[in-house]
């Protein structure tokens, strides 16, 4: 039997706030009923995992030790995108044969923006 990624689950401190970033930033649709304690981003599409956004009540700490990572045609006019939507630039890189920037979402969770080959 194959497993199937289901969902992508970020703890945080405002579920709406971040799912609402989240969704300008993979262009998807925030579900109804989104709260104060639950959000989240599913649009249905076979194949394509959810995103849940669930309230917890400490605060993120350290460096994630898991993340996703997105690529984009035009690498840098995605990065400035992403920061006008609320994204912060961590850090660049050039390295193994890949370019990619590192980014923090509103709440700092890291993610990868790579450039498409």
């Amino acid at each position: 039997m194959a497993l199937i990624l289901a969902h992508i689950t970020l703890d945080c401190e405002h579920p709406s706030r971040l799912a609402a970033f989240w969704s300008a930033v993979l262009d998807r649709p925030v579900d109804d009923g989104a709260g104060d304690f639950f959000a989240s981003i599913n649009d249905h599409v076979a194949g394509t995992p959810s995103w849940f956004f669930i309230k917890v009540p400490e605060p993120k700490t350290v460096k994630n030790r898991l993340h996703v990572d997105l690529t984009a045609v035009d690498r840098e006019a995605e990065a400035n995108r992403l920061v006008e939507l609320g994204a912060s630039r961590v850090a660049d890189h050039d390295a193994w044969g890949a370019v990619w920037t590192v980014m923090a979402d509103p709440e700092g969770n890291e993610f990868c923006l790579g450039q498409q080959q």
